[in-house]
């Protein structure tokens, strides 16, 4: 599956952009952020990565600039109790230039042509420029705080919980810059 926003080109990962994936992902800075990336982030972390099966009714993708093909980070939906949850990292070299957002709102648009309803997300309290992000793309706080883990972190820590109802979504997130 392939997607294509304003800047990017949302696509599979495939075998050969191991490299490219480890060089945007192996940065405390990104992988502190995440729950599942272990640090350090080694070359067959990323090998596994990019060969690890993906179900069609959760996608994930590389995040790609549409007009030079570099790497900008990766986004997808997982399984999540009864709902599914967004999850995205951005190299550093590309923060703070909207691809989270703009990614967002492509994989949300994925998320509702595949059937999906509710989508939930969460951020490290440590981590507001995720929180800005899913605000921008409409999503709610919940008022939870819960204890996540963090294999980079390799300790939980506290995260707030956001959600989103897609059947009633407004406009707000398709327009999110």
């Amino acid at each position: 599956m392939f997607h294509c926003t304003e800047r990017l080109l949302l696509r599979p990962a495939w075998p050969e952009d191991w490299q490219a994936v480890h060089a945007g992902i192996a940065d405390e800075g990104v992988v502190r952020n995440l729950a599942r990336a272990p640090w350090p982030y080694q070359p067959d972390d990323a090998r596994r990565f990019v060969d690890l099966p993906v179900d069609p009714r959760f996608p994930r993708f590389l995040i790609t600039r549409a007009r030079d093909a570099a790497l900008v980070g990766c986004i997808g939906i997982d399984p999540h109790e009864a709902d599914v949850e967004l999850g995205y990292w951005i190299a550093r070299q590309h923060w703070g230039q909207g691809y989270a957002s703009e990614a967002g709102r492509g994989v949300l648009e994925i998320a509702a042509t595949l059937g999906h309803s509710q989508v939930v997300a969460s951020h490290f309290l440590d981590n507001p420029a995720s929180g800005r992000v899913l605000a921008k793309l409409g999503f709610t706080p919940t008022g939870r705080v819960t204890r996540r883990h963090s294999c980079g972190r390799g300790e939980d820590a506290p995260a707030a919980e956001y959600a989103l109802d897609l059947a009633m979504r407004s406009d707000s997130w398709q327009h999110a810059a």
